[in-house]
């Protein structure tokens, strides 16, 4: 009998849920039997605001196990992934992205624009905090951490004391929990971090037949899309936590895909914002971000990045993962 291959991943509820889902994926294509590994990471043990921990917090713990030989393959949200590419491993697939788009849960079914003024909203992502603050609705910004169930608590739960949080609709998607969902964000309001709502499957990169065998699981179109996207983020030099929004999509053109790049850099306090967009072929998806990236810097980004950390009134800056 084939010795299940040990899957790697944190052990949150949501980090489960979409291992588990590569496992039977996986499973179903190849006839391997795959069990989970839980592995705690260092932004599972800590409570501190993810900026303070360093990039990679949550990615860590799974890479040393796997270069260890303690798993064969660990599934991560690829946005929280450093950019900087790690020596001997490979990201063997990208399996179909979720919608990456950000939801809004809040009080009494409302939207963003149903929320009066001083309505207090949490967020984990300083990307989220300056976009909101980019409205100009007058918001008050609460800093939260914690798993999907303690974020939706804070709104939904006896003792709420948040009148709205934002989190990525893919989070609530794999949790089937996307009938708490009152707004999904528009991309115009709200784009997305770089790589939000995809996976990356990781093994060791000598492992060829590992290799092999997980690319049933790759999807050419959210490679590409994480690709430009992650393209982008690198070349301004930033992490998952600054304040950076991607959203790459791939459509049918006249003659053949296209791959259409939306990049911004938005100021913690909302009050500076450089938006711009690019296309071209999947098969460039690459060069498009690190150009798209290049414009940003042109038109200012590297001054806005480099601003001293501040979020605006009421607010400090923080990230998170789900």
């Amino acid at each position: 009998m084939t010795a299940p291959l040990r899957l790697g991943t944190r052990g949150s509820a949501l980090a489960m849920a979409q291992s588990g889902h590569v496992a039977d994926a996986l499973t179903a294509a190849t006839g391997r039997p795959v069990e989970l590994v839980e592995i705690v990471t260092a932004g599972d043990r800590s409570s501190a605001p993810v900026h303070r921990l360093g990039v990679g917090v949550f990615v860590s713990a799974l890479r040393d196990a796997l270069t260890a030989g303690e798993i064969d393959l660990a599934v991560h949200s690829y946005k929280d992934l450093p950019t900087a590419e790690p020596g001997g491993l490979h990201i063997a697939a990208v399996p179909p992205r979720q919608d990456p788009r950000d939801a809004l849960v809040a009080r009494d079914g409302r939207t963003l624009a149903e929320l009066p003024s001083g309505a207090t909203v949490g967020t984990g992502a300083l990307r989220r905090v300056a976009q909101l603050h980019a409205l100009g609705m007058q918001l008050t910004v609460v800093p939260i951490r914690g798993n999907v169930d303690t974020r939706l608590g804070r709104v939904l739960g006896p003792d709420a004391d948040l009148d709205a949080v934002v989190l990525a609709r893919a989070g609530l998607a794999r949790l089937g929990r996307t009938d708490e969902i009152t707004e999904t964000l528009d991309p115009m309001l709200m784009l997305p971090a770089p790589a939000q709502g995809a996976l990356a499957v990781e093994c060791r990169a000598d492992d060829s037949d590992l290799v092999e065998l997980l690319a049933v699981l790759d999807h050419a179109p959210s490679r590409a899309a994480v690709t430009a996207e992650r393209a982008l983020l690198a070349t301004l030099e930033a992490g998952c936590s600054a304040p950076v929004a991607a959203y790459a999509e791939v459509a049918e053109g006249d003659t053949g895909d296209e791959i259409y790049l939306r990049g911004a850099v938005i100021s913690p306090d909302g009050t500076r914002d450089i938006r711009l967009s690019r296309t071209g072929t999947p098969a460039d998806a690459a060069e498009i971000g690190k150009a798209l990236a290049a414009e940003l810097i042109a038109r200012g980004a590297d001054s806005i990045l480099g601003q001293p950390d501040h979020a605006g009134p009421g607010t400090q800056q923080f990230g998170s993962t789900e």
